[in-house]
């Protein structure tokens, strides 16, 4: 009898290991996703936008500051006399949509934005090599156009951008990304200027330590019309993360701050000192913690 029980113990003590050993390669054997994070560290790249956008209940507050150019001299105190001003507001609706809001001091411009995530780099059981966004905005002119000697409507202050932001996080050093671009002008200062003008963004950030990186964007112009009178926007940038805020100082040869302003009217030129030293800061506010969030 006691052979009869020590048998029975070994055969099921063994059955249950046996089983516990299918269960645990089971759970090793099914694959997770990896989503990448944190390609940017901030929602724009320097001027333009970045794959990155707010947690869902996050609001973002960016405040960017522009100065004159630095071949003014030492009278205009090489540009820092001059200063134009952008403030920003972008809020997290859900993990794939972000809307937003900002006034312009150049051109007295109000924009209302939204970018939309279609898809996120990735790999494991889903694998895809590329973070896909789409970033629009409509922009309105509020210039006081009263002493213009044209009938003049509303609508004629309008305009719009259409952008596809395509990233890839390469390592945890280096990020790239590309920026196709559609601007329409409702109205253009003279005939022969295009109303609709395509472009090509490109902008890359490479991590220096934990909390620095430098970053460089710049956008080509494909519209010939447009291309042969401006000049394509090249920016370079070191930024700083401090927490809850993220510091960008940067220099450009871009006039403004919004898409239709930079891509499609920057006269400044580098060889030249046309060189405009500006800032961003971006502060995050948690208006609305996950159901997951603990103290």
């Amino acid at each position: 009898m006691k052979h009869f029980i020590f048998a029975s113990i070994l055969f099921f003590t063994g059955n249950f290991l046996h089983a516990q050993d299918d269960l645990e390669n089971l759970f090793a054997d099914e694959e997770t996703t990896e989503y990448a994070s944190a390609t940017f560290k901030a929602s724009r790249i320097i001027l333009g936008q970045s794959v990155e956008q707010p947690y869902t209940g996050n609001l973002i507050f960016d405040i960017q500051h522009q100065f004159g150019a630095i071949n003014q001299g030492y009278k205009e105190f090489f540009g820092l006399d001059q200063a134009s001003t952008r403030l920003g507001f972008a809020y997290g609706v859900t993990p794939w949509l972000m809307v937003g809001i900002g006034r312009t001091a150049l051109e007295k411009t109000v924009d209302g934005s939204l970018k939309i995530r279609f898809i996120r780099q990735s790999k494991g059981e889903v694998n895809f090599p590329f973070t896909i966004n789409y970033y629009g905005n409509i922009g309105v002119n509020g210039l006081d156009y009263s002493l213009i000697p044209i009938k003049y409507y509303f609508t004629h202050r309008l305009t719009f951008l259409n952008q596809l932001l395509i990233a890839r996080k390469i390592n945890s050093s280096i990020s790239l990304q590309l920026m196709p671009t559609h601007i329409h002008r409702n109205l253009v200062e003279r005939v022969i200027d295009e109303n609709d003008i395509f472009a090509l963004g490109a902008g890359g950030r490479f991590k220096i330590t934990k909390r620095t990186s430098v970053n460089l964007e710049y956008f080509y112009v494909l519209s010939a019309q447009n291309a042969a009178d401006f000049q394509n926007s090249l920016s370079f940038s070191f930024d700083i993360e401090t927490g809850g805020h993220i510091f960008q100082l940067y220099i450009t040869n871009a006039t403004g701050m919004l898409e239709q302003q930079y891509i499609t009217s920057s006269t400044g030129k580098w060889l030249e000192g046309d060189i405009h030293f500006g800032f961003n800061i971006s502060r995050t506010f948690v208006l609305k913690k996950p159901k997951d969030f603990k103290e």
